[in-house]
Formats: structure tokens, C-alpha cells, sequence
């Protein structure tokens, strides 16, 4: 019987302040608690508007606008949708439109089907891309 705890007695200790699953503050934590995440369990439909750095490592069609924030797409993830933010970092797959206004960077496992622009991009061995990628300055040098 010693090692059973009410739920009251399991949560004594913890910050109140805390959510439940979380790292108190002082702690080490996984990034993704800081950050909005669509995790790989989830599907979803329609417009993802977000106000902070994202991660998505599950499905999403629609549109994906993180503005002047990143946008991490995962291993594994699926994403049928126009993307636009800061610095976007691509590992999963994407059928859409990717804009950023810093970067984008597309990983080994990524794969872009659609136009790319952004100031700078960078593509590792093994990404695919198909579409036209436009980078550097908006203005041609004379």
C-alpha cells in the first residue's frame, strides 16, 4: 500500500503555477513546452494562424502563417498548404507554396512540391525539390 499516492498527494511538491506533464521553472525542459506543437498524432483541416515559433510533425492541409515567427516541420510530417513565416526549417513533406521572410531550410529527409522564396535558402544532399526556388536580394545588382 506504501507506494500508492491520492492525486492530491502526487501533485504536493509541484508548482502550482506548472501544468500538469510540465518541467517546473529552473529545470530542464524540451523545447517543443516553449513553442506552439502540432504533434504526429493529429490531423488537421483548415488555416493555422500561430503567434509564436512552431512545430508541426503531424498532417495539415490548408495554410500555415507563423509571421515574423519559425516554423519547424518534422520527420514524418504531411502538409498540404501554403507556409509563410521568419526562418522555415523543413524535414517532412510539403505540397504548397513556401515563403519566409529570413530563410528556409530544407533538411536531407524534407521535400518541397511547389515555389520556394525567401532571402536565403539552404537544401542538404538527399532533399528534393519541385518547383522554382527564388532567393537572394529582391532587387537584381546593376
Amino acid at each position: 500500500m506504501g507506494d500508492h499516492m491520492s492525486p492530491d498527494e502526487s501533485l504536493r511538491g509541484r508548482d502550482a503555477r506548472t501544468p500538469y506533464g510540465s518541467t517546473p521553472i529552473g529545470q530542464p525542459f524540451d523545447e517543443r513546452r516553449v513553442a506552439a506543437w502540432i504533434g504526429k498524432a493529429i490531423t488537421m483541416k483548415g488555416d493555422v494562424v500561430c503567434s509564436r515559433d512552431l512545430t508541426i510533425d503531424g498532417v495539415v492541409e490548408g495554410t500555415i502563417e507563423v509571421g515574423q515567427h519559425s516554423l519547424m516541420i518534422g520527420v514524418g510530417a504531411s502538409i498540404k498548404a501554403n507556409l509563410v513565416g521568419r526562418v522555415v526549417t523543413i524535414g517532412g513533406a510539403i505540397r504548397g507554396n513556401v515563403t519566409a521572410t529570413e530563410k528556409v531550410d530544407l533538411k536531407a529527409t524534407g521535400s518541397v512540391e511547389g515555389d520556394i522564396t525567401a532571402p536565403r535558402f539552404a537544401m542538404a544532399e538527399g532533399a528534393v525539390v519541385r518547383g522554382h526556388v527564388q532567393s537572394g536580394n529582391k532587387s537584381p545588382r546593376s
